[in-house]
């Protein structure tokens, strides 16, 4: 019998008002992993309503107090890191090694915002009048709602759930119904370090129920949201006419330059990587080679050649270089633009179709691909795939190879490959994405710097670490102290003082 799993609200394990679940699978062998909550508005209501009543009491909890129950939880974590990495593996698919990663990715940023406990900086600056004293502080916003994607289903949440709570923010978590239960047991965690019930509610179900009650919520202040465009712009209208503020991390078509003068080996490990890393399941994950002509050739011969001997299989096992991806619709998107790609006149060269073999016809698993001579206007450059399939597109010079990468509507990161630092200095002042790598793959953040993009890649806001993201959780409040014993009038009295 499957094992069952509950919603998480004002500190209580509890089913969905329906009855109704959802089925989590393996995606690699269709093993069934268990049953969680399939939740509708009924429940998004319950966990708002816990989140509002815990909000004042939290807010008022001392900062460094609540930092130190969030480093219980990494620390917790940290201890649980192999056991929860190898469940990651099971529900979402990604190999073992990177499953680790996600959870490691959880502990640095508890520890990096436990850090912001005792921190949580503001701004102090002078005033323009004498015995006056001016500075800004940080205000929670009240019940946030968090939305959650399936491929990186500790880290994503981890970037959004520390911030948020120790800025002093209540929350209600929708995870993707593809890794719920990792959800669940993240949540676990929290309820063991101590966190006061209603700080932390989990309501699990599809999009289009409990995803859309927490959004159009009235209690809910802000959505912080990470999925596709589609919804997201979704989310943001939504957001804007009910005047809440909203944090979006949405697509990439990411891109690493290989110039003339690169070290071609270096080049080639960091693009099989970043393609083909997590089955080209990343936001962050190269979909584009952009190279000059020298290397034109080189480049594609040993990409492919590659790709073409990348071991697919169940991401728990040692051989498995490339698991599967996360269901059927996933598949079969990057098998549908395997068929436009060839349409359009890209050359195949290796992949391009469905994995079936042996084993691998229980599971959702895709050849890595590679098409060549793709022009910059093919959908195979323009368009999110999100699966393990690469173009590489031919630049004239770096001028070109910095226009061809920035002219698409994602704007997350980018990579050039060059031995000449002048050169680097000259793509990372002209390159339009808010992550850029030099002589290293796409893929791959710190928790001590913003995580986002550009263009249609997000809204502006960052997330995944560094003090911006706290932007995200607050509100400013300036406050002025006037000890001067007089009324002073601010800009009208100004010019008196200059004698």
């Amino acid at each position: 019998m499957a094992r069952e799993f509950f919603n998480y609200i004002d500190g209580k394990w509890i089913p969905a008002q329906s009855g109704a679940t959802i089925v989590s699978h393996n995606p690699a062998t269709g093993e069934t992993l268990g049953v969680v909550p399939a939740s509708d508005a009924r429940d998004v209501a319950r966990a708002v309503d816990a989140a509002a009543r815990a909000f004042e009491k939290w807010r008022k909890t001392p900062a460094p107090h609540r930092a130190e129950i969030l480093r219980h939880v990494a620390e917790i974590i940290r201890a649980r890191k192999q056991s929860l990495g190898e469940l990651l593996t099971r529900e979402m698919g990604k190999v073992l090694p990177e499953a680790l990663g996600d959870v490691q990715e959880a502990v640095d940023m508890g520890m990096y915002m436990a850090g912001e406990g005792r921190r949580l900086n503001g701004l102090l600056v002078p005033s323009e009048l004498p015995n006056k004293w001016a500075m800004a502080v940080r205000d929670p916003l009240g019940v946030v709602g968090i939305i959650t994607p399936w491929n990186f289903p500790i880290a994503v949440p981890s970037w959004k759930i520390f911030p948020a709570l120790v800025c002093g923010n209540t929350l209600v978590w929708k995870p993707a119904e593809d890794t719920p239960i990792l959800a669940a047991e993240f949540v676990k965690i929290f309820e063991e370090a101590g966190l006061p019930p209603g700080v932390l509610n989990l309501v699990t179900g599809y999009g289009e129920l409990a995803g859309a009650a927490l959004v159009e919520h009235p209690q809910v202040k802000m959505i912080s949201f990470t999925g596709s465009n589609e919804i997201g712009k979704l989310i943001a209208v939504q957001c804007a006419q009910l005047g809440k503020r909203v944090s979006l991390e949405l697509g990439g078509k990411n891109a690493i330059i290989v110039l003339d003068d690169a070290d071609i080996d270096l080049a080639t490990d960091g693009i099989i990587w970043s393609a083909f890393g997590t089955s080209g399941q990343r936001c962050t994950a190269t979909s584009r080679v952009i190279v000059t002509p020298d290397v034109h050739k080189s480049i594609a011969e040993r990409v492919a050649e590659r790709a073409s001997k990348l071991r697919l299989g169940d991401g728990l096992l040692p051989t498995t270089d490339v698991g599967p991806l996360i269901n059927k619709a996933a598949a079969a998107k990057v098998h549908e633009y395997s068929e436009i790609g060839k349409g359009e006149g890209a050359t195949l060269l290796t992949g391009g179709d469905y994995a079936t073999e042996g084993e691998l016809a229980r599971g959702h698993f895709y050849k890595p691909t590679v098409f060549d001579q793709v022009t910059p206007t093919m959908r195979l450059a323009q368009e999110e795939i999100f699966g393990p399939s690469l173009s590489i597109i031919r630049a004239d010079s770096l001028a070109q190879a910095i226009q061809i990468n920035n002219g698409v509507n994602f704007g997350l990161s980018a990579s050039i490959f060059t031995s000449n630092v002048n050169t680097a200095f000259e793509a990372m002042r002209d390159i339009a994405t808010g992550i850029v790598y030099i002589n290293a793959g796409t893929i791959g953040s710190e928790v001590q710097l913003p995580f986002g993009g550009t263009r249609g890649t997000g809204n502006g806001h960052r997330e995944g670490g560094g003090p911006p993201v706290l932007d995200a959780f607050t509100e400013w409040k300036s406050i002025y102290v006037d000890y001067s014993g007089r009324l002073q009038r601010a800009q009208i009295d100004t010019d008196s003082l200059v004698s």
